[in-house]
């Protein structure tokens, strides 16, 4: 099935009104339902239906460390300079791979697989190609894989660029937030214009056939014309896709950002302002909206399969892969199977200890039940394509034998008639398509059919806006 490419429609006075705190639903349930009770034989089981399905593969590895701290980051890092706290750490990597590689048949393909952290090339170039090396020793890649790595350019050169691509990445994503010097400077990640626009070109030179670049809005001393100015820049580069998030100014879950001048961030109307610059600029140069915070060219990967239908979410984002496993490797790092979820410690001692131990480095996890299936389905089709078949639901879960659409989610049916009266849905007989003006709002369409988020507490999710 074809589907048309989303367009967007910037309504400020709907944006505020739906602005609160909400998941991103990288997952449903989401990871804040993983809890340590979660008995690591059940993610054992998970894998031998795996295994007997020959489910293919989306492989993850964690790298934690960061030389210095940006003060937005909300990521699990581990910052220090002294380069040999990686070589332990690489040891236990490798012998974590080993141990999951024990557990998964090698028949299984991978097709995707992302090296994140963190910072992945805090490695040595003879680390990267030890790990490298492993990981293939281990598993059996498709020719046509898409691999990926995301670099801090403030420690790149052009040589470490060129060996990435000789070695096998395809793909790269490298962070740029804000061109400002004075911004750069409030959240401790200082690197120059001149620094940026090298190492894209050193990646054109190298043949990457994806570049992913990130930027943040709602940082200190952003204005509507800084940021506009990063915008045109970052147009200048020319990468492939473009993630704009919006800063999620929670101090009190990551103590890294009470670095930040509070009183210099950009309050709500100027936040709605950048964004609404920010869309237009990137859809008027050739860029398509895909989903929340996230633009890709037309002839791009994600734009195709969302196209085709076949866009996805995981822990890692919007992804092309639907039917794939993911399997975390490292710290923090979380696995995603079809019914079972988990995440590995994040601490480096409780990670080291498990696998001295041989066993598993599970903290937490969650195994799904038929309902939660039945919604992450729900939640997906609209995060990723805007729409949804109500037949197509019923007759994938069988629910036409026992109860319709309408009649399982019989509770959600006032909070969706809500949100067509406002003009962010078109609910029908047998369709759910999510209008123009409510693809910005796409988390708050979904944490309607969330039965778990009534019962948290919502100052853990960032806000939707």
């Amino acid at each position: 099935m074809i589907h048309t490419l989303p367009t967007v429609q910037f309504d400020p006075e709907l944006l505020r009104k739906y602005d609160r705190p909400v998941p991103r639903y990288t997952s449903y349930p989401p990871a804040t339902e993983l809890t340590p009770e979660f008995d690591p034989v059940d993610f054992r089981a998970a894998i031998a239906v795996s295994n007997y399905k020959k489910t293919p593969l989306s492989l993850y590895c964690h790298i934690p460390f960061c030389e210095t701290a940006c003060y937005f980051c909300g990521c699990n890092t581990v910052i220090t300079q002294r380069k040999e706290i990686a070589e332990p750490y690489l040891n236990y990597l490798l012998r974590h791979i080993s141990m999951m590689a024990e557990l998964i048949s090698r028949d299984r393909t991978v097709n995707q697989m992302h090296w994140g952290g963190g910072t992945p090339n805090y490695l040595s170039l003879n680390q990267i190609e030890t790990l490298w090396t492993a990981i293939n020793q281990h598993f059996q890649f498709d020719p046509k894989a898409e691999i990926s790595i995301e670099v801090n350019p403030r420690t790149l050169n052009r040589n470490y660029i060129l060996f990435l691509r000789e070695l096998g990445f395809n793909r790269i994503s490298f962070g740029i937030q804000d061109f400002n010097p004075q911004v750069q400077k409030a959240v401790n990640r200082i690197q120059p214009e001149t620094l940026l626009f090298n190492v894209m070109d050193w990646i054109r030179e190298a043949g990457f056939e994806s570049v992913n670049v990130d930027l943040i809005y709602g940082l200190p001393h952003q204005t509507l014309g800084t940021f506009r100015d990063t915008v045109e820049k970052t147009i200048q580069l020319n990468p492939d896709r473009i993630a704009v998030f919006n800063f999620a100014y929670v101090p009190w879950l990551k103590p890294v950002q009470r670095r930040l001048p509070e009183d210099a961030l950009p309050q709500g109307p100027e936040k709605l302002d950048i964004l609404q610059m920010t869309i237009e600029e990137l859809t008027q140069n050739g860029y398509q909206f895909i989903g929340m915070d996230h633009f890709a060219k037309p002839n791009d990967e994600l734009s195709i399969a969302q196209r085709e239908g076949l866009l996805h979410r995981n822990f890692q984002g919007y992804t092309t892969q639907p039917e794939s496993d993911l399997i975390g490797f490292g710290i923090t790092s979380i696995s995603m199977l079809n019914d079972v979820y988990v995440q590995n410690h994040k601490k480096l001692k409780d990670f080291y200890l498990a696998m001295d131990e041989g066993t598993l480095p599970i903290e937490r996890g969650v195994s799904l039940n038929q309902d939660d299936i039945v919604r992450r389905t729900v939640i997906m089709e609209l995060m990723c394509q805007f729409e949804l078949s109500k037949d197509d639901l019923e007759e994938k879960y069988h629910l036409h034998f026992d109860r319709g659409f309408d009649e399982y989610f019989l509770g959600e049916r006032s909070e969706l008639e809500k949100l067509q009266a406002d003009g962010l849905l078109h609910v029908s007989h047998n369709h759910i398509q999510v209008t123009p003006a409510g693809r910005l709002l796409i988390r708050n369409v979904a944490a309607v059919f969330d039965a778990y988020l009534q019962k948290k507490i919502t100052a853990n999710f960032s806000r939707s806006i």
